[in-house]
């Protein structure tokens, strides 16, 4: 018997709790509990006897109720993820493209055949269909990685979308190290174009906010919605608002994350004007950018900066008014009919200045345009930067 095996439960609370980088305080409003009950079951004061208490540890923790107890014999489609993420993970390493290797038989695909099989699988996965993406990217991966060798030109947009959709699971499915990889690689092959390398930031965001830099996060969001930030908002074409609106949601996550909630509470602000010229029922460049994808950013960022009664607030409210509108129209017949919606129609917001004028370091080929806002629409430019090292931009 291993000392893992004999570790007690709050010390194995404490440890998943880590790894979901919870803090105590935010863990206990998950649970409807203090943040001293946490403290003492954590160091063994208190413990844990009723089995419901212990489910509803293991859903916040996201982990397996036999996990908590010692027992660590996964469940059957645990099993089958980890196998699935397996070959997601060979997918990754295989570089027979690069050193010339023919390809397998059954490997090549049209670039158009490619496209819609992405797509497809893209619609799947914002269906949180997990296990069926995780089957379908291994192929999807190869193929696009062949299309790109052929053709650099048709090829580059449709890999840059495979690499950001394996990003995207690979972060649902805790698997942040390898995510961090397949960003990588979007973020490389999109190198050049500006749009595709707003699109590969949007998952690279992700991937820096699940491993513990947020900062960095929010750093690279901003620099990248800097760089597209059209210079008129009403004029704007909703593909750009979209991206624009994304990244900078990104952006007040990492705030949120990082526990800046002024900052956090801004940059929502701009994303919801944003978010007002779009509308909802879109799926522009795979972000699915709207008004509810802003509200849900809400109800995350309350959660990471422990307002768990905003949060709920928040949840109620989106969900009561808007449904599942935020589904492209296409993809909204497999859902539910969303909700009656009686409240008043959403004023639109003031326009926020874009882009605001501030340098953000990154090792990545993302430049600021040298725009600046317009004399006419100074009452909205934002003040400099509180400090010289700081270069996010605050009211």
């Amino acid at each position: 018997m291993d000392g893992s095996e004999v570790l007690p439960v709050g010390r194995r609370v404490a440890y998943w709790r880590g790894r979901r980088r919870l803090s105590q305080q935010v863990f206990a409003d998950r649970l409807g509990k203090s943040k001293s009950w946490v403290d003492k079951v954590e160091r063994g004061v208190r413990t844990l006897d009723k089995v419901s208490t212990l489910q509803d540890i293991a859903g916040v923790l996201r982990i397996d109720t036999s996990v908590l107890l010692g027992r660590d014999v996964p469940p059957a489609e645990v099993a089958g993820q980890v196998e699935g993420v397996g070959r997601v993970r060979e997918a990754l390493s295989t570089y027979d493209v690069v050193v010339g290797r023919p390809a397998a038989p059954g490997q090549a695909l049209p670039a158009d055949r490619l496209e819609r099989d992405v797509t497809h699988a893209w619609v799947t996965f914002q269906h949180a269909r997990y296990p069926q993406v995780t089957g379908m990217l291994p192929s999807l991966l190869v193929a696009a990685q062949r299309v790109q060798a052929d053709d650099p030109v048709a090829g580059r947009a449709v890999l840059v979308q495979a690499y950001r959709l394996t990003a995207s699971l690979l972060v649902k499915l805790g698997e942040v190290e390898l995510a961090w990889l397949a960003a990588d690689r979007a973020m490389t092959t999109a190198t050049g174009d500006a749009v595709l390398v707003a699109t590969a930031t949007v998952q690279l965001g992700q991937v820096l906010r699940a491993s513990g830099r947020a900062r960095m996060a929010r750093s690279m969001a901003l620099a990248a919605a800097y760089r597209i930030a059209p210079p008129d908002l009403d004029d704007a074409p909703a593909a750009e608002l979209s991206l624009c609106g994304t990244l900078v949601m990104q952006a007040a996550l990492a705030a949120a994350r990082d526990g800046d909630d002024q900052t956090c509470a801004d940059l929502l602000d701009e994303a919801a004007a944003m978010a007002a010229r779009v509308g909802d029922g879109h799926d522009h460049h795979r972000t699915g950018f709207g008004p509810v994808a802003v509200d849900l950013a809400r109800v995350a960022a309350a959660l990471d900066l422990g307002n768990a009664g905003d949060a709920v607030a928040w949840h109620e409210k989106t969900v009561a008014r808007d449904g599942w509108r935020w589904l492209p129209a296409e993809h909204r017949a497999a859902t539910p009919p969303a909700p009656t919606c009686t409240s008043a129609t959403r004023a639109t917001p003031p326009a926020p200045c874009w882009p605001p004028s501030a340098p953000h370091p990154t090792r990545y080929a993302i430049d600021r345009p040298p725009a600046r806002c317009s004399p006419d629409s100074s009452t909205t430019r934002r003040p400099p930067p509180r400090s010289s090292n700081s270069p996010l931009p605050s009211r």
